[in-house]
């Protein structure tokens, strides 16, 4: 067979241009590519670590001015609570102070009314005891002929009323 005898001139010419070829894809890739390929990735990774070094060093500014809002939110929130106490202090003072002086208001007003009610006390125990030793009189008069003065009946119903 004529065709398995040029099999070795065939193969021999084939290896050597599959190594031509391959020689090319390597100078041209390996050597011609490849650097700028891996230039590329060396700053793209150059790159991305400064982003995580910004972005690192932003969350600590963003957490370092979250702490100082809040510094000042917890002071603003102690001193909106001081003030708060001490206007309910103050109001309880004044609201004190108005009840009492309306309480000695009041009070005195009782007492200048228990006075007048014991004077009209006292003025209607003297009516009762006058209208009383008056009617005391007359029946005693009336019931027995007996004239009595009108002090001793008087003197009488005093008696019987303060036992």
């Amino acid at each position: 067979m004529p065709q398995i005898s040029q099999l070795p001139v065939i193969f021999f010419s084939q290896l050597f241009w599959l190594l031509v070829v391959f020689g090319i894809i390597f100078f041209g890739i390996g050597r011609g590519m490849l650097p700028k390929i891996q230039s590329t990735v060396d700053a793209r990774e150059k790159k991305i670590a400064e982003d995580l070094e910004r972005a690192q060093a932003a969350r600590a500014g963003a957490e370092e001015t979250e702490a100082a809002w809040r510094a000042r939110m917890d002071a603003a929130r102690a001193e909106a609570a001081r003030l708060a106490q001490e206007a309910k202090q103050e109001s309880a003072r004044d609201a004190e102070a108005k009840v009492k002086a309306a309480a000695d208001k009041i009070s005195l007003k009782v007492e200048s009314s228990e006075a007048k009610i014991r004077e009209a006390l006292g003025a209607a125990r003297s009516e009762i005891e006058a209208v009383a030793g008056e009617a005391a009189r007359h029946m005693v008069e009336r019931l027995t002929g007996i004239d009595v003065d009108a002090k001793q009946a008087a003197a009488a119903v005093k008696a019987e009323l303060n036992v």
